[in-house]
């Protein structure tokens, strides 16, 4: 395989957001039950959820928080250790959740991944969430062997920096032994986009809930969802059904690679 080879040869999947509005219905609601369940008054409205998102990982985003509040502790050390135990529990509300079937897969991503499969187009998960918040979602949508679905898996747990660094696409490039120039990603938010372009990766967006008018720049194609073909700039080829197909990704791809975007500067290590 060469850097050169722009043949589509492998699909990147993002989870949060992309796979299924896991922030606002998800993540947000789970982490109002950990404040809850260790006495706090605190809640995240659907508003104070989305401005945190601009920090990356969950028990980052319950720092930043906590360093605006007043009744929270004020030694440091106090601080982390409390959102470490936060998270946890977070984690444990959030599986809940899942498991209880309160978190719908985005319509059109099962039916684009069995295309996939249908078709032999290896896939790989590229996502800065937890292991156990991944294993629960995919788990309940795919049953137990749906690791078998996927030639790599890259979560939080196995990469030192957060998107917008590249580290995770750099990790399942290497796994699924693809050039950059060969592979799509499919992400719902600037910092999946830079990511994945840091890492010399094409990107279409299906814009989510909370990045449903976020600037996205270095993106092949931005649409609402892979449900339609209506909406989407710029707009699939003619085809058959109403979903967002492999044909399509491909063609993106091919435009991508005719007229392609800079990547973006190299990210600095996050200092989380």
């Amino acid at each position: 395989m060469t850097e050169s080879d722009t043949t589509l040869r492998a699909l990147f999947w993002d989870v949060d957001g992309t796979l299924a509005e896991t922030e606002r219905d998800g993540h947000r609601v789970a982490f109002n039950r950990a404040f809850e369940a260790v006495g706090l008054p605190w809640r995240w409205d659907v508003s104070r959820y989305g401005e945190l998102l601009s920090v990356a990982g969950g028990r980052e985003r319950l720092i930043a928080d906590l360093e605006t509040r007043g009744d929270a502790p004020t030694d440091r050390d106090e601080r982390e250790a409390l959102a470490a135990e936060l998270h946890r529990k977070k984690n444990d509300f959030y599986a809940e959740i899942v498991n209880d079937l309160e978190l719908d897969l985005r319509e059109g991503v099962a039916e684009l991944m069995d295309e996939c499969m249908q078709r032999g187009l290896p896939m790989a998960v590229t996502t800065t969430t937890s292991r156990s918040n991944l294993d629960a979602l995919m788990r309940v949508h795919f049953r137990a062997g749906w690791k078998q679905r996927f030639a790599a898996i890259i979560n939080g747990e196995d990469v030192a920096e957060k998107k917008p660094h590249p580290e995770v696409y750099q990790k399942a490039l290497k796994q699924v032994g693809v050039a950059p120039a060969s592979v799509v990603a499919i992400e719902d938010s600037p910092d999946g986009v830079t990511a994945a372009r840091r890492a010399g990766v094409a990107v279409i967006v299906t814009r989510s809930v909370y990045f449903s008018h976020a600037p996205v720049d270095g993106a092949v194609a931005v649409g609402p969802g892979l449900h339609t073909r209506e909406g989407w700039e710029p707009g699939p080829p003619a085809g058959k059904g109403d979903h967002v197909r492999l044909d399509d990704i491909a063609h993106w791809h091919t435009q991508f690679h005719d007229n392609p975007s800079p990547k973006p500067a190299d990210a600095k290590p996050a200092s989380l």
